[in-house]
């Protein structure tokens, strides 16, 4: 599977110039084998073109999170604004000029939820209830970035 999800991020400086840039992330809970073990679904979205920028998954640690930062393209890490739910892990990874933890009813973070709402919809193995589960966490990540490269290739930016 590709490492980049296909994205096509903002590129030119002037373009982070004239409108500031805005990504969202969350975490998404699944698991691998069995209900006991479970994986958390780290991603990242750019608010505007609403393609997935960066895909991790693991726990739910301050470890995790740092490697989802780390994934992010450069251009997001040093020029938008990320806002998250307020789980504290973000907080400690993300500066904090650009951070921005809010609540859910201030629809800041509501790209990236319907985003994880139609991975849940698409991708069986993030059902919760389902027999279609992952037995191996290789073939969990292939299938969610199989998934998200196909969703950011019907959202190239021309």
């Amino acid at each position: 599977m590709p490492a980049h999800l296909h994205v096509h991020p903002v590129s030119w400086q002037h373009e982070v110039l004239i409108q500031r840039l805005a990504v969202e992330a969350d975490a998404l809970a699944s698991f691998v084998q069995k209900k006991a073990h479970q994986q958390w679904v780290w991603s990242a979205m750019d608010a505007k073109t609403r393609q997935s920028i960066a895909l991790h998954v693991g726990d739910r640690s301050h470890t995790r999170a740092e490697h989802l930062w780390a994934k992010i393209p450069e251009v997001y890490r040093h020029y938008a604004t990320v806002y998250t739910d307020q789980y504290v892990v973000y907080a400690k990874v993300m500066p904090a000029v650009q951070h921005r933890a809010i609540r859910k009813l201030a629809r800041q973070t509501n790209h990236i939820e319907r985003c994880n709402n139609t991975l849940r919809q698409r991708v069986s193995r993030l059902v919760r209830a389902a027999l279609s589960f992952s037995k191996k966490l290789a073939n969990h990540l292939g299938a969610l970035t199989l998934f998200i490269c196909h969703y950011n290739l019907t959202r190239a930016v021309a």
